[in-house]
């Protein structure tokens, strides 16, 4: 469970499936937006640069080139009719990045067109620059935000050197100082660089709790779909018992036709025999072990630590077990609940692949609490990751020691079967390369191991392990419910 510089995590789903790299490599928010939504976008845009170009020109009767600035908002009214066009396409009904970074573009460019006809930077307006680019942070992969971003820098360095007068009343003209306007420039690239950061953030992280979420949901109903299998037997059994009892019938009948002692019936015999032992089967399976069964229902603590680190044990670690019960009384019987089990073993798996040689696994139990603590002896926690612990996609590593010892296993079976196959070249086998801790991952095991454990009642908390400041110092996580929370109770 050690990180080092940025530990954590088990990078696998709770069933110990490693999570697909390659989700962590996808186009981050490449969908973009709709056709639809960015016609609608445009549709407001066009409707109040008309309603104030209008103002000015009819009501507030500043002189301004009337004729170009409709020409700029013709343009944009015939590129949005042309989009109502393509609309009727089914494809361009689906959120695409490309469509989306090509229509922000183009919004950008008629805005800036607008902007210099009246006025470029003097005008109040330009603050609408900040429009495209936002929208363009939140919804589209960084190179294509990026890029629309220094398309709106370039417009207003371009805006501040060159522009028509700004619009104002007749017979006076409003002459902005030079330093007020580099002002205005600066303000202008200053907004549009932390908005589209922030959206950019809020964004990202947005993106990242959606993909926990379902991942945890995933894995929830993966535990669910297997705790069904009980009722899936159940209406197995029953499905299979009326096509067995008419296998018991004939099987009498011809039993009964039959001489003694002859062929048929011993068939019939035997087929009695089978079709008894299937009846059998059969009864057990309707039975749902989990409703009542003592072995599904509840174990002692001190078997619920063997179960947890069992799938680590047989690798390159000592991991060793401990219960302590403060007040020398018995071993308690705790609730086998599928939330504590699986928790528990992604924190020991984690502490397994960090681990350098050792990791113990310790129960504490007193009157009012049950405490679980998981240690190790590798790098531990950095100083920047301990306030971040709990957080989905904290993490550096890419997989489990375990399964890097597994799969090294499985080449070395493999190989050893082809040179046994073929009957020569008695050579010395490569050695392995030792199995190294892992540091990458997607940040995701923490995280669902955390929600789980605390779903049942428990506080999870991390610190420091044992050892002095170095690569073995360690790291400890201790997990600790109320007692009533896990007990069983009595009678």
């Amino acid at each position: 469970m050690s990180d080092s510089p940025a530990r954590l995590d088990i990078a696998s789903d709770t069933a110990g499936t490693p999570l697909s790299d390659g989700r962590r490599d996808l186009p981050r928010r490449g969908r973009g937006l709709s056709l639809r939504t960015l016609i609608i976008l445009r549709w407001l845009a066009l409707l109040g640069q008309s309603a104030t170009v209008f103002i000015a020109h009819d009501l507030l009767h500043f002189p301004m080139p009337l004729m170009e600035c409709m020409i700029a908002i013709g343009v944009g009214v015939a590129v949005n009719l042309t989009s109502l066009f393509q609309l009727r396409r089914a494809d361009s009904r689906l959120p695409d990045g490309r469509t989306t970074a090509l229509h922000l573009g183009f919004d950008i460019l008629q805005l800036s067109t607008l902007l210099a006809l009246t006025g470029g930077l003097e005008n109040p307006f330009c603050l609408l620059l900040v429009a495209p680019v936002t929208v363009a942070a939140a919804s589209l992969p960084g190179r294509q935000a990026i890029g629309l971003g220094l398309m709106v820098l370039m417009a207003t360095g371009v805006l501040s050197f060159w522009s028509l007068p700004l619009p104002w009343i007749s017979g006076t003209e409003l002459v902005l100082p030079g330093l007020y306007r580099l002002g205005l420039g600066m303000a202008l690239v200053t907004g549009v660089v932390f908005t589209a950061a922030y959206a950019w953030r809020v964004a990202a992280d947005a993106e990242k709790l959606e993909l926990a979420l379902a991942t945890t949901q995933d894995v929830l109903q993966r535990e669910q779909r297997l705790a069904a299998l009980g009722g899936l037997a159940a209406a197995a059994a029953h499905e299979l018992g009326t096509p067995l009892a008419t296998i018991q019938v004939v099987a009498k009948e011809m039993l009964r036709e039959a001489r003694p002692g002859s062929g048929v019936a011993e068939d019939a015999t035997l087929l009695l025999q089978q079709a008894d032992r299937c009846r059998d089967i059969l009864t057990r399976l309707s039975q749902r072990p989990e409703d009542g069964d003592p072995l599904f229902t509840e174990i002692g603590l001190k078997a619920l630590l063997k179960e947890v680190v069992e799938p680590q044990l047989g690798f390159d670690l000592d991991i060793d077990t401990d219960l302590i019960v403060t007040d020398g009384g018995p071993e308690p019987q705790v609730r086998r609940l599928p939330e504590v089990v699986h928790g528990l073993s992604a924190l020991v798996e984690n502490a397994a692949d960090f681990a350098s040689s050792r990791v113990r696994v310790t129960a504490r139990v007193d009157a009012d609490e049950i405490e679980i603590e998981v240690l190790d002896d590798g790098p531990g926690f950095a100083a920047d990751i301990l306030p971040r612990l709990g957080e989905p996609y904290v993490t550096s590593r890419p997989h489990g020691k375990a399964r890097l010892a597994l799969a090294a296993q499985i080449r070395r079976t493999a190989s050893g079967a082809r040179r046994g196959a073929a009957g020569r070249r008695s050579r010395a086998e490569t050695p392995e390369p030792p199995i190294a801790p892992s540091q990458g991952g997607m940040g995701l095991g923490f995280f669902i191991a955390r929600t789980l454990l605390e779903r049942t009642g428990g506080k999870v908390v991390v610190s420091a392990g044992d050892g002095p400041p170095g690569p073995t110092r360690g790291a400890r996580v201790c997990v600790r419910w109320p007692r009533a929370a896990l007990d069983l109770p009595e009678g």
